[in-house]
């Protein structure tokens, strides 16, 4: 369990360091090329080093069980998140690109419309999913830290991106929400803007399917629809 929070330590600290107040002053000094070289190598290394961590860390005993309905339940959020995330891909201005301002003056449509974060919500989604399945010690740990940088750090590039693209952002962010359907509810937006396309829609599910199917080779117990064919 220790190495296993140090791993998260490293994995989360060293994303909120460099996207955030160590980003400018690297861009600066070696380029936004070598920067977004360096950055992905930091990440896929410390990312590494959880996964080894995880891997070696003490299962312990389940805090709760909901049985068969916990496993409906997070087959349900990881499908959302997987949704979330396909439909996140496509026209973000939260995404680094050079046509960020120029999407930012566009309508909110798909999972943009249900939040202006959808990447990093699929991301929380995806953590709940696991801490309801998964509720031991070590899963918890890492599903906590998992949800965290992604809640955090999206509020964290709302700050950056108001600094970066001015106005534009701004606007984008009355236009939108950071919570989920918040626009919706907050009367900013209509439901009929939140539905997410076809294209979301169906590549989250193949996403789904193609993790799903993975799961038990990355060493985690075989879920979703594979699990029922199998049983």
């Amino acid at each position: 369990m220790t190495g296993l929070f140090a791993a998260l330590i490293a994995f989360v600290g060293t994303h909120f360091l460099m996207s955030h107040p160590l980003r400018a002053p690297m861009v600066k000094a070696m380029g936004t090329a070598v920067f977004q070289v360096l950055y992905s190598l930091v990440s896929f290394a410390t990312f590494a080093w959880v996964y080894f961590a995880f891997m070696a860390a003490p299962r312990g005993d389940d805090l709760w069980s909901l049985g068969e309905a916990g496993w409906t339940i997070t087959s349900a959020l990881t499908l959302i998140s997987a949704i979330l995330f396909v439909g996140s891909v496509g026209g973000n201005p939260a995404l680094p690109r050079p046509d960020a301002a120029a999407l930012a003056t566009k309508p909110a449509r798909g999972v943009l419309a249900i939040t202006r974060h959808p990447m990093m919500w699929s991301f929380a989604i995806w953590a709940l999913g696991h801490a309801i399945v998964a509720p031991y010690p070590a899963s918890l740990l890492l599903v906590s830290s998992m949800a965290f940088l992604a809640l955090a750090g999206s509020a964290g590039q709302d700050i950056k991106k108001a600094k970066l693209m001015g106005d534009s952002w701004r606007d984008w962010s009355s236009r939108t929400s950071f919570l989920l359907f918040g626009a919706q509810i907050s009367g900013v937006a209509t439901w009929r803007a939140a539905w997410p396309g076809r294209t979301a829609i169906l590549g989250g599910i193949a996403l789904w399917l193609i993790a799903t199917w993975a799961h038990p080779y990355l060493g985690a117990p075989v879920v979703g629809i594979w699990q029922v064919m199998a049983g």
